[in-house]
């Protein structure tokens, strides 16, 4: 059976560097001060000092515009329709450099498949059609959007590339993960929306995969459906907006799950012979979690770690720039794991490994 590979993984993020601009306007939304205290704490111990995002952080001396484009003003945020027009505008650039930074050259016009995920806009003729001509990929490239599956669907769309390798081998399958995250920034005094102000950032990423023996060979997947738990992580559109609600027992849920699911989840390893961990960070708690659920040395999260420091959470993409760290220095003849965290709640996973 033909295998299938990540060749590489590219990435890229805005210009603008918001995390503390971005804490700071939230601060002035809560309405008393023991919510101020919780929420500065929790930014406190959060794990990240960089996001980025599309929207430039202006300058605004009464504190009344978070943003150049002033676009989330007290009393006056954004409606969807506002927020979906700043998509179509900033994502296909955002896209363009990522897969710029693949160096495809030639092989662009060998690019057969196009896997786009996002849950944070959506427009037709949308995505796919602005990358295939800016990145000058073949009309007749099959295309297909994984849309509103949130923070997993990177691995979707990895499961859905091997599907097509191993059918068709000579498939050359771009991957695309997009997401445009802080153009769902509520006005509310929910303590758990406002999670968005802390965790979340912009981003994108892409991956080429075929059957070509380089980079890290997709051997599995499995998912982790765990029952009663879809209210814990969901993601609507609201008339404002995309509504979150990420509840603070995600991470309690997520140990317990993986703890009682470790063994299907590794294919019966133990968690020791896997030498390279490639875990979503979803927030500091939930890598705390995971290697507290396959007692894990402190080091086999370190590029979730970073990545979760450098850019917070970037929903679908996130997992796809700690492959990149990963690929940049794993050694070879290693056994990796992957699994990412999302609404249902659901831990996507996947097993794989470097050439020998």
């Amino acid at each position: 059976m033909t295998e299938a590979y990540i060749n590489r993984v590219a990435t890229a993020v805005p210009p603008f560097e918001v995390h503390q601009a971005f804490q700071d306007f939230a601060y002035s939304l809560f309405p008393d001060n023991r919510r101020f205290a919780l929420f500065k704490r929790m930014a406190s111990l959060s794990g990240i000092e960089q996001r980025y995002s599309v929207l430039a952080d202006g300058e605004d001396p009464e504190g009344k515009a978070i943003n150049a484009h002033e676009f989330y003003v007290r009393g006056k945020f954004p409606d969807t329709a506002a927020r979906m027009r700043l998509f179509e505008r900033f994502s296909p650039a955002l896209a363009e450099q990522a897969v710029e930074r693949l160096n495809l050259g030639s092989e662009s016009e060998r690019i057969t498949h196009l896997l786009i995920t996002c849950c944070t806009g959506f427009s037709a003729p949308g995505l796919d059609f602005e990358l295939v001509e800016r990145c000058k990929l073949p009309t007749s490239v099959e295309r297909t959007m994984i849309g509103f599956m949130g923070c997993y669907a990177a691995i979707n769309a990895l499961k859905l590339a091997r599907h097509i390798v191993r059918s068709e081998p000579s498939s050359r399958v771009l991957v695309l993960n997009l997401e445009l995250c802080t153009l769902h920034l509520q006005e509310t005094p929910k303590l758990e929306q406002l999670l968005s102000f802390l965790l979340f950032g912009d981003g994108c990423a892409a991956a080429l995969v075929t059957a070509e023996p380089e980079g890290i060979a997709l051997d599995s997947f499995r998912a982790v459906l765990v029952p009663n738990t879809t209210g814990m992580i969901t993601w609507n559109i609201g008339g404002f907006g995309f509504d979150m609600v990420l509840s603070g027992q995600v991470p309690g849920t997520i140990h317990s799950a993986l703890r009682d699911s470790a063994d299907e989840i590794l294919a019966g390893a133990d968690p020791r012979d896997i030498g390279l961990w490639a875990v979503h960070p979803g927030g500091r708690t939930v890598l705390d979690a995971v290697e507290r659920a396959f007692d894990l040395a402190p080091e086999a999260l370190s590029h979730s770690r970073d990545v979760l420091r450098r850019y917070g959470n970037m929903s679908s993409a996130t997992l796809m720039f700690v492959i990149e760290q990963l690929l940049a220095s794993a050694q070879r003849g290693l056994r990796g794991c992957a699994m990412s965290f999302g609404p249902g709640l659901t831990a996507e996973t996947m097993l794989f490994r470097t050439p020998s």
